[in-house]
């Protein structure tokens, strides 16, 4: 029988069930983060130890006091230059798409005193504290994101930054017409909702980064930020948002949701947490400080479906969050993570988080997962893709795809309306 993984490394005390319903930790946390705290944030929300110096493994090394100082230095040789006028040509990517190495500057990484205010060639000038917030507020449970989108671009000044990143989201955004009940409604009240912990730790590092959402001017930007690797470790690779959360809710339908490549389980907890039934399976290839759950299978996904009693997952819906590109120095085929999954699952509906740009950092390094479902799956129906909590540089979503008679129910409502 597998050994049960630690809750957070260094942190006896800390039980993701108990501390997530604690209102005056979160409360404290967030007193903490608007002050730029982060490392005290972390420190104790996960009840680490003050002089904690677990490192934090990313494309180079650091510790929680490091990234304090980055922190500290704010726009300083260029940390906040996420928008640029866009290149020509795409500047060649330096890492292996896997979930433990997002590409960060390790050169900004050391404790060298040298900075510099001057924007790099190109940089566009850093949205507004307003842009910021009202990018966070689409994401929100008391938001409608449709409207809270449409707004956010309606009132963006004509070639800012927000303009085009309302542009971008807006365009790639799709809800089957016929299916009505994807629209989430939004929460008036959210006394009663789950608590979503990294939903506040991003919504920090936007307003600290100056970050107002993803857009073609950010697509180039080469390296991410030293808060990366804190928040994977922590929590994971993407944030859900309520709408992503809830969509699945009810894609699943009562069904039990096939978390493949599960990692450290933030998204199994919180799909959890909304009343989903989930199986995470995870091959226990990266490293990660913080395990959300206590029951992940320590198996290769297509092994996984492949079991007697997994049947291909016929009955269940197939999740991948964040799915590795495979082929460089991690080791595997291109592609193969996403394909030999698609081929192995015997069921109606599938889901993927990941990245809905051409910077190749999941499922595949040359095509969106939208676009390899439209060369390689033309029997699938695509029923969701929209966009979720992006890190600074990052550009995320949720898509959703189905085949059979859900997907042909979808066909059918739509023919009857013409």
């Amino acid at each position: 029988m597998a050994k049960k993984p630690v809750p957070c490394v260094g942190s006896p005390a800390f039980n993701p069930a108990t501390r997530t319903k604690d209102a005056e930790a979160r409360s404290n946390a967030l007193t903490l983060l608007e002050g730029d705290h982060l490392s005290g944030a972390i420190k104790f929300w996960f009840q680490l130890p003050p002089d904690d110096t677990w490192t934090y493994h990313a494309m180079t090394a650091v510790t929680l006091p490091q990234v304090q100082r980055i922190v500290r230095l704010g726009a300083a040789n260029g940390m906040h230059a996420w928008y640029s006028a866009p290149s020509p040509q795409k500047p060649p990517r330096t890492e292996d798409g896997d979930k433990d190495d997002d590409d960060v500057d390790a050169a900004a990484a050391t404790t060298t005193t040298t900075t510099t205010k001057e924007p790099p060639p190109g940089a566009l000038t850093p949205p507004s504290r307003a842009d910021v917030d009202d990018y966070v507020r689409i994401f929100q449970p008391t938001s409608l994101t449709g409207s809270a989108l449409k707004a956010f671009g309606s009132n963006a000044k004509k070639g800012s930054v927000r303009a085009s990143v309302a542009a971008n989201l807006q365009s790639r955004r799709f809800i089957h017409p016929s299916a009505a009940g994807l629209h989430i409604p939004k929460r008036k009240a959210t006394a009663s909702l789950p608590p979503n912990p990294y939903f506040d730790f991003w919504a920090w590092s936007c307003r600290n980064l100056e970050w107002c959402g993803p857009c073609p001017e950010s697509e180039a930007r080469p390296q991410s930020h030293h808060v990366l690797p804190v928040f994977m470790h922590h929590f994971g690779c993407a944030v859900p948002s309520y709408e992503g959360l809830e969509i699945l809710r009810a894609v699943a339908d009562g069904r039990t949701v096939a978390d493949m490549g599960s990692g450290n389980g933030y998204w199994a907890f919180m799909l959890r947490q909304h009343g989903v039934a989930v199986a995470p399976v995870d091959n226990a290839q990266s490293e990660w400080r913080v395990s959300w759950v206590d029951d992940t299978t320590i198996m290769d996904g297509t092994r996984w479906l492949a079991q007697p009693g997994s049947a291909g997952g016929k009955d269940m819906v197939l999740l991948m969050v964040y799915p590795i590109v495979g082929g460089g120095a991690g080791g595997g085929v291109e592609g193969g993570f996403t394909r030999g999954l698609m081929a192995a699952y015997k069921g109606d509906t599938v889901a993927v988080v990941g990245t809905q740009n051409h910077n190749g950092y999941t499922g595949f390094r040359d095509m969106t997962f939208d676009e390899y479902m439209e060369r390689e799956q033309p029997g699938w129906t695509k029923v969701v893709q929209v966009p979720l909590p992006s890190f600074a540089g990052k550009d995320e979503a949720l898509y959703v795809y189905q085949r059979g008679e859900r997907a042909a129910k979808l066909a059918a409502a739509e023919t009857s309306k013409t």
